[in-house]
């Protein structure tokens, strides 16, 4: 049917299209009479492309828009000429941490990983535990063990970037147990999603590849510090033994707290950097499918599934919604005890009955209310506390409905909730900054007229939603990707501030393989 369309389009006979792949499929919703898939297609054609290009040019001729591309495909580099002294140590298991420990596994570098917490399957069972209203483990949670944050955060795919990078990380993803029959190809959806239950299966296969091709993954083994010696950085102090090490891929996401203030005492170069911060909130997924879908919702649903949104207030700080959640849960991502802060996840069939959305501002810098560099951190931290205790010490959340947000007053009863753990009435201007509060008073009005008066109606908020990204970024250089006062010393991924998401913080960790790959050969054995 396609290769009709795309003949069709360019003037042609579908005999006449060479090689052809889908790169984008995204769903249309400007018009709520005629939903319908827009594609993207890279495919090759017998005649002169840039003739082709150039006829279809003009504005006025409608249905298609025709460009040519020429990009370079993906490779990686030869080995560079300096043996490694010691195989290049990995610290994390998030998906920067394992794509860039796959990739030097894959060309001989036997790397080895070191993940704080647990493997994935017991995890699970840890993270039910706890949901079930069981003790916390500090090393095995939402956002400590194998997988790292990613795998209880919904499983989106979603990425701003393009090019051959981020499609092979999708297709190790989808190598790795990401694709199943039946469902939307991540390889080239606009939204693709795994659900927080098929991401188990990929982190495991994708550890199982890295054991595969001589690299080691140790669990339940925190990097307490790194060493140093004349000519640089010489190994990691762990909770068990020294390993020693040149190259140190810093993989450990943006709630490693510890070892943010670790590099801080030992003069690593870092940056404060804005980072978002807000609430969760959470509607009827029939309202959201009726907004989204229109008057045919019912009709589309089992075709389309739950729908999604997005939306930005703009005010003074814009507010915007950012992860969300359709089908979807509000769940408790702590990874400290005695602090509180929420996040949402959904499992691959969406089949929840509430949606929700993180609903979030960006604080600047001079927010912080400090010159130390972890001061975004202290920040967090302090509105975290304050959350605990608003939940009475037991990990229930914070929520208010968000038309009693805008009244100031606290709900009265416990209104409907995702939340596995028990929710506490509150007055949620107690555990977030005023910057926030002041883009909630503003945007959520605006949000509701965007939404024709359904936006406040049944909304409920719970907060604080304070790990949306790293408060901090730790310095490398945009060329080596090495630490600047740190040779050997590799910042990936989200919590270093160079992603925000699952798959941008993957394609850093390919990248900074390369970049390991281009200076230096394997260690001898």
């Amino acid at each position: 049917m396609l290769p009709g369309h795309l003949a069709r389009a360019l003037g042609v006979t579908p005999a006449d299209l060479g090689p052809w792949r889908v790169v984008r499929k995204a769903l249309d919703l400007r018009d709520k009479r005629q939903l319908r898939f827009v594609y993207n297609v890279d495919l090759s054609l017998p005649e002169d492309e840039l003739r082709v290009a150039d006829r279809w040019a003009s504005p006025a001729r409608g249905g298609c828009q025709v460009e040519v591309v020429d990009e370079p495909p993906f490779a990686m580099p030869d080995p560079g000429p300096n043996p490694l002294p010691h195989r290049p140590v990995v610290v994390g298991s998030g998906p920067g941490g394992l794509v860039c420990a796959y990739f030097l596994a894959l060309l001989g570098y036997r790397p080895v990983v070191l993940e704080r917490g647990t493997r994935v399957n017991d995890r699970i069972r840890d993270v039910k535990r706890f949901d079930g209203g069981g003790e916390f483990h500090p090393e095995s949670n939402y956002l400590f063990g194998e997988g790292g944050a990613g795998t209880f955060s919904d499983g989106k795919l979603t990425c701003r970037g393009t090019g051959p990078d981020v499609l092979r990380v999708l297709e190790l993803f989808a190598e790795c147990k990401g694709q199943q029959p039946g469902r939307p190809n991540i390889l080239y959806y606009h939204r693709p999603h795994l659900g927080s239950n098929r991401l188990p299966a990929v982190v495991k296969a994708l550890r199982q590849r890295i054991e595969g091709y001589g690299g080691e993954v140790r669990f339940l083994t925190k990097v307490e510090d790194l060493q140093f010696d004349a000519t640089g950085l010489n190994g990691v102090a762990t909770s068990s033994d020294f390993i020693p090490a040149s190259v140190v891929v810093l993989a450990t996401g943006h709630s490693a707290r510890d070892t943010f203030q670790m590099l801080a005492d030992r003069k690593v170069p870092m940056t404060p950097k804005p980072f978002q911060f807000g609430v969760r909130v959470e509607h009827p997924q029939a309202l959201v499918n009726e907004v989204q879908f229109g008057h045919r919702h019912r009709e589309y649903e089992p075709v389309l599934g739950n729908a999604d949104y997005s939306l930005v207030a703009r005010s003074g700080h814009d507010l915007f919604t950012f992860c969300m959640c359709a089908g979807g849960h509000v769940i408790p991502s702590v990874s400290q005890e005695g602090y509180f802060c929420t996040n949402g996840m959904s499992l691959s069939k969406r089949d929840s009955p509430f949606a929700n959305s993180g609903l979030v501002v960006t604080i600047p810098v001079e927010e912080f209310g400090g010159p130390d560099v972890l001061a975004g951190m202290r920040l967090q931290e302090r509105y975290e506390q304050v959350a605990f205790e608003v939940g009475r010490g037991t990990y229930a959340a914070p929520v208010q409905r968000a038309t009693d947000f805008l009244r100031q007053r606290v709900t009265p009863g416990t209104p409907p909730s995702s939340y596995p753990r028990g929710i506490v009435s509150a007055d949620l201007r107690e555990v977030l900054p005023p910057v926030v509060v002041e883009s909630l008073r503003h945007g959520l009005p605006q949000m509701d007229r965007r939404w024709q008066g359904r936006f406040l109606r049944d909304a409920v908020l719970t907060g604080p939603e304070a790990r949306g990204s790293s408060p901090v970024r730790i310095d490398r250089d945009p060329e080596t990707r090495e630490s600047p006062g740190v040779p050997g010393l590799y910042p990936v991924g989200e919590g270093a501030g160079y992603a925000g998401g699952i798959v941008s913080a993957a394609v850093d960790g390919l990248r900074t393989a390369r970049a390991v790959v281009r200076k230096y050969a394997p260690a001898v054995a």
